[in-house]
């Protein structure tokens, strides 16, 4: 009786993860867009959610809010500010201070920026709020990218990468925000209900370096072929990268298919005790791929000739990866180029809810619900050196719910995190009935 009762427990542990897995792509798409058509109502609630949960913050609490919550007394109250007004704080942080500083919690974790300021990267707050967001995103574009390409039960072939965290003097863990993300206990599940799961084992993803889990993402690919049904990067770049890095290795990676023993240019034990279990001598995959690449002239419709059932191809395909997009359409021949979503380092701001737009031609709808956005008209910073800081220039934000149609715009950022920043202009193509908006 006993053992009966177990595997019953066992058996509601199994079904409440299975529905944990679930994702409801009409029900994302409907709750995104009745938030956007009531964006303001949202704007305030979540401002309001960021100060109270922050309020006992020392970088607040020296604002004279006082408890306010309102989006009036915090443009009264709290300045424009950019990374560099923020950066004694973060220092602090950094350095060990474990009292709240920018957020009511204190920060454990920091983000590296892709760029870099004065040659160095910045450091930027990272908290469990940030992950939360970056789901949200990555839902609510799969949602509309899911109903104009449905994908089902297959895999990922993506070529991501993380590196390692490190620990700040002051022991705090550091690293990329996708080493964040990806790092996550949550993120595999969450890849896995969005029907994105990797192809390639964790050991690749978090291998130390970079060419050996860039061969094995393009190994495991070929393994599972069949069950391929995109293939992604974060950054266009990486994609170009990849396949470029087949030409010169396609022949190797069909010989380890052929014989079922790795290439003995994989040298991390970790990486090559995990492909070396995937790996089963087979001939006639070999011979299929090694046919179907002398068969192709110049490499163009690579993706597609490699793995017949992709969908389309994704990544960040807009901004500084717009010069990838010819070498890519090349790869990709007549599959569709999907371009992701919006985001600065300091957090994501809006998903392609388009995802039929050439990356060109993309528009971003804002997520009213994951941060505070306020506007810059650029008219108003047109006169001004553009090294100034915000302190130094009079300013007057407009809100997400009061941006024009036909004008553009500098963002700002209040996340969760605590950080307020700029990221790229936009400019504001419709309003019908959200927000879109097109970056430069």
């Amino acid at each position: 009786m006993r053992a009966q009762t177990t595997r019953g427990k066992r058996r509601v542990v199994k079904n409440m993860l299975e529905k944990v897995e679930e994702f409801n792509m009409e029900k994302v798409i409907q709750e995104f867009e009745t938030l956007t058509k009531d964006a303001g109502r949202v704007q305030r609630e979540t401002l309001k959610r960021i100060l109270e949960d922050n309020a006992s913050a020392e970088y607040l609490q020296n604002l004279g809010l006082n408890g306010r919550t309102d989006p009036e007394s915090f443009k009264a109250c709290v300045p424009l500010v950019t990374h560099k007004e923020l950066e004694p704080y973060i220092h602090r942080i950094i350095d060990g201070d474990t009292s709240s500083i920018l957020t009511g919690k204190p920060i454990t974790t920091m983000s590296l920026s892709s760029g870099t300021t004065q040659g160095k990267p910045k450091y930027l707050p990272w908290n469990d709020e940030l992950f939360e967001t970056t789901m949200q995103i990555y839902q609510t574009s799969f949602a509309y990218r899911n109903r104009e390409f449905p994908i089902k039960n297959g895999k990922a072939l993506s070529f991501i990468y993380s590196s390692k965290q490190f620990k700040t003097k002051g022991g705090v863990a550091a690293g990329t925000a996708t080493t964040n993300v990806f790092r996550n206990s949550r993120y595999k599940r969450e890849m896995k209900a969005l029907q994105s799961q990797c192809c390639s084992p964790d050991e690749v993803i978090f291998g130390p370096d970079f060419f050996q889990s860039l061969y094995c993402h393009l190994l495991c690919g070929l393994i599972f072929h069949e069950e391929v049904q995109l293939v992604s990067s974060v950054f266009a770049h990486s994609i170009v990268h990849a396949f470029r890095t087949f030409e010169q290795v396609w022949e190797e990676l069909c010989t380890d298919i052929k014989q079922g023993v790795l290439s003995s240019r994989i040298t991390v034990p970790s990486i090559r005790a995990v492909m070396s279990k995937l790996l089963k001598p087979n001939p006639e995959l070999a011979n299929l791929i090694h046919a179907k690449c002398v068969g192709l002239s110049n490499w163009y419709g690579l993706i597609p000739e490699l793995f017949p059932n992709a969908k389309y191809v994704y990544g960040i395909m807009t901004g500084s990866m717009e010069p990838y997009l010819k070498k890519m359409r090349h790869y990709a021949g007549e599959l569709p180029l999907l371009t992701a979503d919006y985001g600065s380092s300091e957090g994501w701001i809006a998903a392609n809810v388009n995802p039929r737009l050439a990356p060109e031609f993309a528009t971003y709808a804002v997520l009213p619900q994951i941060g505070y956005f306020e506007f810059i008209p650029l008219t108003q910073l047109e006169n001004n050196d553009a090294s100034s800081s915000f302190l130094s220039i009079d300013l007057n934000p407009v809100g997400l719910s009061e941006v024009k149609v036909g004008e553009e715009y500098e963002i700002v950022i209040t996340n969760p995190a605590g950080t307020l920043t700029t990221a790229s202009t936009l400019f504001l193509l419709n309003f019908l009935p959200i927000p879109l908006m097109k970056t430069h």
